[in-house]
């Protein structure tokens, strides 16, 4: 019987060799810990910039449209029917109140007077009723003669001698005459009424036109409406203003600074802080290491603050920056911002 071959016994003992192989390798591979199973490290809050609620007086000047207008302005028609027979003035003449302007030939009222004065001397027995039939005609007469009821200008001029005029119905509207008194002016200030609660009488109000960049001009608050326009939500507030040298005139366009205070001082917060949604206006305010939204209202802006109004206090710490994106009820660690620049 044969010894057996080296190959037979190699091959008898391979199987052994390869389970030993794989165990030992096994063994590495398990006492190596993959990233998979490593301990996740917890994670703080988030710190945001946090700025305080200030107090303090609003004072600022608003800047709004107004419109000069001649303190008074009258159209003049005829009072009679007739021919216009010499006009004495025209566009940019200054009158004096009284100052003939118009003559007028009414040939019917010359035929008028004549006849009640021969009724005069025919019918004694109603002079009386005849007087006073003259006196009215004489009244007529004097309609002929338009003078000036005030010291102005002659603003705008429709008749030529000639012209066939009448009292407004008759003329179709349109004035033989304008006259406007443009050493007074009234400007008209149409003030929203947000800002109406604090206007007093006799206060001076600076403004500026177009016409002369860079200089400033001033009237005195001498009527107010007392009563808002529904269709525009503004209070109508008349000024005074001098224009002895003849600067300014009527219908121009007008920037009005005007002052708006508060009775109390407000809480101010800076204007980025204010966040907005479809249905509300917040900021976020940070107490106790959580966020809650405040709704607020916005009122001026002073600078870079803005003035709200809202379940705010002085000295609460809100969000420099609002956003909807910090949920309320967010732990956070506030960082006081630093003013910037």
């Amino acid at each position: 019987m044969g010894m057996p071959t080296i190959n037979s016994a190699a091959r008898a003992g391979l199987p052994l060799l390869i389970l030993a192989a794989v165990a030992c390798h096994s063994g590495k591979e398990s006492a190596q810990p993959t990233a998979a199973t490593a301990t996740p490290q917890p994670v703080g809050p988030a710190q945001i910039d946090v700025v305080t609620v200030v107090e303090q007086p609003l004072n600022v000047q608003l800047s709004l449209p107004a419109e000069l207008h001649a303190y008074q302005s009258v159209d003049m028609y005829a009072r009679v029917p007739g021919f216009v027979k010499t006009v004495t003035v025209d566009r940019g003449s200054k009158v004096r109140a009284g100052e003939l302007l118009i003559t007028l030939d009414a040939p019917e009222v010359a035929s008028q007077r004549a006849e009640a004065e021969s009724k005069v001397q025919a019918a004694q027995a109603q002079v009386a009723a005849a007087q006073q039939a003259v006196s009215a005609i004489r009244d007529m007469e004097a309609y002929l003669r338009v003078t000036a009821p005030f010291a102005g200008v002659i603003t705008e001029r429709n008749v030529h001698p000639g012209a066939l005029v009448g009292p407004a119905n008759a003329s179709g509207g349109t004035p033989m005459l304008r006259l406007v008194e443009n050493r007074r002016l009234r400007l008209v200030v149409p003030v929203p009424e947000a800002y109406a609660t604090e206007i007093s009488a006799g206060a001076d109000m600076p403004f500026s036109v177009a016409a002369y960049p860079g200089h400033t001009f001033s009237g005195r608050v001498a009527r107010i409406a007392d009563a808002v326009d529904t269709n525009t939500r503004t209070m109508a507030v008349e000024l005074d203003v001098a224009n002895d040298d003849g600067q300014l005139s009527p219908g121009t366009f007008c920037q009005v600074r005007w002052p708006v205070h508060r009775r109390q001082p407000s809480l101010f917060v800076p204007s980025a802080s204010v966040a907005a949604t479809t249905d509300r206006t917040f900021v976020i305010r940070v107490r106790d290491g959580k966020t809650e939204w405040v709704d607020v209202r916005t009122g001026l802006t002073s600078g870079p603050l803005v003035e709200v109004f809202g379940d705010l206090r002085p000295g609460d710490q809100v969000a420099g920056r609002g956003t909807d994106e910090i949920r309320p009820g967010t732990a956070v660690r506030a960082r006081e911002a630093k003013p910037s620049a």
